[in-house]
């Protein structure tokens, strides 16, 4: 279900999606609504799923994970319970940032930080030896030329 988000709730989440970290006060004084306003709406989001967590965000390359790898699946099985396997080990590989099912000639999406191309070898081996797969290619990406964690908002879509 989409939440329809009026013009502070935008204003609010914009704050919240730079620094999570902003006061109440801040919030307040941004948007022009009390710190208790504030507080009840982010309350509300956060209830409805619009706000799913509070993070803080490190640079890879300073923690010893500079490599980006994008690794595209394909795959002949797709039932269920070859599915749910599937996941689960991928789920169990700390490695693999973000992982799509997707529509068109590659099946799976898979976007991994590591260390080391011997990281990401032997993360490919323990993949290829734990779930029957087609084919998979892996793609190392070069230079981060843009990387986000801020959505767009109703109120800065059509700006």
């Amino acid at each position: 279900m989409v939440r329809k988000l009026d013009n502070f709730d935008s204003s609010i989440l914009a704050l919240l999606q730079q620094d999570a970290t902003v006061t109440m006060a801040e919030l307040s004084e941004k948007t022009r609504l009390s710190a208790n306003a504030c507080w009840r709406r982010i309350r509300l989001l956060e209830a409805d799923g619009v706000i799913l967590n509070r993070v803080t965000l490190l640079d890879p390359q300073k923690i010893g994970l500079g490599i980006t790898v994008f690794v595209c699946i394909r795959c002949a099985e797709h039932s269920q319970e070859w599915l749910d396997n599937f996941i689960r080990i991928v789920n169990d590989l700390p490695e693999v940032m973000e992982f799509y099912r997707l529509a068109g000639d590659i099946d799976y999406l898979l976007k991994l930080q590591v260390s080391s191309i011997q990281e990401y070898d032997n993360l490919y081996k323990k993949l290829v030896n734990s779930v029957k797969l087609t084919d998979v290619s892996a793609i190392f990406s070069m230079e981060e030329l843009k990387h986000s964690t801020i959505l767009p908002l109703p109120s800065s879509r059509h700006k």
